[in-house]
Formats: structure tokens, C-alpha cells, sequence
């Protein structure tokens, strides 16, 4: 059994971007475990922290490709992925934007690539391959490949 790895109440916030008191509530409701110091002073177990796409290591292996801009036409073609796809994903927020060329959309490639991944290794149609903050979805009852 593995133990819990536990950091200060501050850190636990800096990293979900969020106050130490909306922190504090979230131990209190039971989204993330907290614990108590003899000294009286807060921690958050590490592996209860909500994850963000960006700290993923299936997202930082696409760094290379960060704010670079490619249509979506283009990604369609590079990553093979429906238009549609893409464009839902972007409308979503799962694919950021990183400018414009005329009419054209430019997306992240970045996010395109991360989010390709996801869809080649997970995709069946009509499956929910993310979560609404872009890191991959995940059952409650089981995994992906089900």
C-alpha cells in the first residue's frame, strides 16, 4: 500500500490556482483529503488534487509544438481526425486558439496534438474521451478501454 505524499495548505493551492480558503472548503467537503499537523497547521494529500491537462506528461510530450498555429483543415489532415471533431473540441476549449490568418482559425498545436493522442488511443463513436478541463475522461467504474 502506498502512502499518501502530503504538502502545505498554500502549495496545494498555488498549483489548483485557487484562494487557501476556497482550498480549506474543498478539504472540508470532501472533493480533495486534507490532514492536520500536531502544530495545527493544514496539508492536502498530493494525489487528491485535481489534475490539469498541463501537467500531464501526454501533454508535455507535444511541447515542441507549443503556439504554434495550424488550421483546422490542416490538423484534420496531419493528426486524422474529422473536421468536426476538431472544431467541437475547439469550441469547447479543449483546443485553444493561438491567432488568426484572415478567416482562418489558428489552433494550438499543442492541444491538437495532445488531443489527437487521446482520440486515437480511446476513440470509439460516440465515446467521451475528456473531461470539461481537457484531461482525459475517466469512468468511475472502470477505464477507457471498456
Amino acid at each position: 500500500m502506498a502512502l499518501d505524499r502530503f504538502i502545505t495548505l498554500s502549495e496545494a493551492a498555488q498549483r489548483m490556482r485557487t484562494s487557501v480558503k476556497e482550498t480549506r472548503s474543498m478539504i472540508k467537503s470532501g472533493k480533495i483529503k486534507g490532514g492536520l499537523l500536531p502544530d495545527g497547521a493544514m496539508v492536502v494529500s498530493e494525489d487528491t488534487l485535481p489534475k490539469r491537462k498541463e501537467d500531464l506528461s501526454e501533454y508535455k510530450k507535444y511541447s515542441h509544438l507549443k503556439g504554434v498555429g495550424i488550421g483546422i483543415n490542416q490538423a484534420a489532415r496531419n493528426y486524422v481526425i474529422p473536421k468536426t471533431t476538431l472544431y467541437q473540441w475547439y469550441k469547447k476549449s479543449y483546443i485553444k486558439s493561438v491567432g488568426r490568418n484572415g478567416q482562418k482559425v489558428l489552433l494550438n498545436e499543442q492541444d491538437v496534438a495532445y488531443c489527437a493522442g487521446v482520440y486515437h488511443l480511446f476513440s470509439s463513436q460516440g465515446r467521451r474521451l475528456f473531461n470539461s478541463d481537457g484531461t482525459p475522461y475517466s469512468p468511475k467504474n472502470g477505464s477507457l478501454k471498456e
